[in-house]
Order: C-alpha cells, then structure tokens, then sequence
C-alpha cells in the first residue's frame, strides 16, 4: 500500500490566509498563524486522516501534536466538556514544538527530549512541571505508535531519558503549598463578596476542593442526619469510578443556611444571588480572592489552600486515616502532602521527655 504525506498548512502569499491542499482541493482556513486557522487545520487533517487506510510518510512533530490534541478533546472529557487536561496537554507540545516542530516524528530521539528539558529548566519551571511536561509528550509517542504512525524504537528511546531528579539538577524546587494563616483568612473575608466569603468558610469547615464547592446545590445535599453528606454531580475522580461524599457539620451547615434557596437545583455560592445564575468559574473564585488579598495587604493565597488548613487540624485531631477519608483521597500518602506536620505537638513532646 502507498504511504500519504499529511497535508501541510501553508501561507498564501496574495490572501495572507493559511491554506492546505486536500486531494487536489485548495482549502482556506483564515488569517495566517490565527488560532482560528489551526483548529480548522486540525479538524480537516483529523478527518482526512480518519478516511485515509494508507499509512502516512513524512510525518512532522507538528503534525503530529495536531493528530493527538484532536485525539485528546475527544479523550479527556468530562460532563460533555474537555478537561483542564487538553489545555496542559497543549502547553506541554506548544514548548516542543517551538524547538522541534519540523523535526520528523521518526527522528525523534532520546536527545530531542533532553533539549526539552534543558529549555524548560532555562524557562525557570519547576521540576515537577518538567516532568510533568516531559511525562505528556512521551504519552503522545506512546499514542502514536499504537496508532501506527511513528515505529515503537521511537517510544523505547524517550522512556530511557529519566525525570529529573531532586537534588541532581539545575532545575528550580517547586515551594509546598501551605495552609493559609488564620489571620490572612480574617483579613480577607471582610473584604471579598457574600458567596466568596461562604465558599471559604465551607472550605475550612469541610475540606472541599474549590471546584466542590462552586457547584454546590441543594438537590445534591443530605440533610437527613446530624451530620449533612454533599455528594457533588462532577468531581476529580469520577472517571476512576470512585464516589466522593463531603460530610458537613454543625460549622459548615451554618454556613450554607445563608446561601440555599428553596429552588433545589440552583448553585449555593452563586456570583449575582439570581437563582439562574451559573456557578462562579475557578478563575473568578480566585482572583475575588487575591485582590482582595491586596486590598488587605496580606500576602497571596489561593482557595486550594484551604484544603491544606483541613488537612492539618483533621490529621492533628482525628489521624491520618480519618483525614484521607475526609478530603477524599485514595491514599495516605497524597493525605500526608495536605497534612502539614504539627509543631506544636511535636514540640510538646520533646518538653515532656526530652
């Protein structure tokens, strides 16, 4: 069977629009290098390649990224929409293709993916960004050689390349995220509006990560005991068909007495009171927050950190099982990152027997 080479996007001189050519046909896809340009590039080289049996020749990194972003909006997707994942997934081919985007996927090599890491450790990212980073693009080659477009040496020479290691390299230690000073919280909840400043008490009182709790309703509620259980219709691991329950007590029920409204199914912590409105998004929840952050000249903290104020006095009061269970992790391990260690106790200890 004959190889097809992929159908390149072009630059037409006398237009300034980007244009490819598809079995004979001329094709315009807008302003040349607009974002608008590649997604219909993308979307014409998806289909052409889902009715094409040849095998394709020539294929660039370029192309290649195209072929598996629009094989990731398919992928990742959550409720109908894709995940946050696509968009990281495109920041992480976006740094490899400005270095290798005319390199052919056959070509690639252990040493491609070195020269990755050594531009993103220039860039000053963390290392657990590049790796994280590195980690996307191999899952992209391993992706391509089951669908058969680059051969599996490829794959086998980017696994050998190894993450970069704490200690061992030039690349900048990401700082660990802390709980927030209570006074930080108390400088800030007077100046942030009402339903902002009910997500943050929900956030202490229950350990709900933020997107939780800016979809909260009350057809989503249990109300029956003592203690509420908040089971959200989305959260992080539901596609690893995991449940999430988020028990509320008598602190957190107190505070969701002030924002629920006798329509069931409208948002609690809802940005304009209307029992229409849709849901803060998370970027709204947290700028509310850090300019707020500023007006009270505190420094800034975001609302995922308030999980880790949970955290620390749920691991202190009730153990490290008890904790894991709350925040609704699967592991102790990922429960004991949240779970700041306590220095008061230990320090009590040492005056006692030491």
């Amino acid at each position: 069977m004959p190889r097809r080479s992929v159908p390149r996007y072009c630059r037409h001189k006398a237009s300034g629009q980007a244009r490819v050519r598809v079995n004979g046909k001329d094709i315009y896809l807008g302003v040349y290098g607009s974002p608008e340009s590649h997604r219909r590039y993308a979307d014409l080289i998806a289909d052409w390649h889902s009715t094409n049996d040849a095998p394709v020749k020539d294929l660039t990194v370029g192309q290649l990224t195209v072929f598996y972003i629009k094989w990731a909006e398919g992928h990742y997707r959550k409720n109908g929409k894709p995940t946050t994942e696509v968009q990281t997934i495109r920041d992480a081919l976006k740094r490899l293709n400005r270095l290798h985007r005319g390199k052919l996927a056959a070509d690639v090599s252990p040493k491609t993916l070195k020269t990755l890491q050594q531009s993103m450790i220039a860039e000053d990212l963390a290392r657990n960004t590049i790796n994280a980073s590195i980690g996307r693009v191999r899952r992209m080659f391993r992706w391509a050689v089951s669908e058969e477009l680059v051969p599996p040496s490829i794959l086998l020479g980017l696994q050998a390349v190894r993450d970069l290691q704490r200690g061992r390299t030039e690349a900048r230690e990401s700082s660990p995220v802390k709980p927030v000073p209570d006074a930080h919280i108390d400088a800030v909840l007077p100046l942030v509006p009402d339903p902002v400043r009910g997500m943050i008490l929900f956030q202490l009182a229950t350990g709900a990560r933020p997107g939780e709790v800016r979809i909260l309703r009350a057809c989503d509620l249990n109300m029956s005991g003592k203690v509420w259980e908040y089971r959200p219709a989305t959260h992080k691991t539901e596609h690893h068909d995991r449940d999430r329950i988020i028990f509320i007590g008598p602190r957190g029920q107190d505070v969701l007495r002030e924002f629920l409204t006798p329509t069931l199914d409208a948002y609690a912590f809802c940005p304009d009171g209307s029992a229409g409105c849709r849901p803060y998004d998370r970027s709204a929840y947290r700028n509310a927050i850090q300019r707020a952050c500023k007006r009270a000249d505190v420094p800034t903290w975001t609302p995922h950190q308030l999980r880790h104020n949970f955290g620390t006095r749920a691991r202190r009061e009730f153990g490290i099982e008890s904790t894991r269970t709350a925040l609704g992790h699967s592991s102790m391990q990922t429960s004991m990152i949240y779970a700041e260690r306590d220095n008061d106790a230990a320090r009590a200890v040492v005056a006692a027997i030491g």
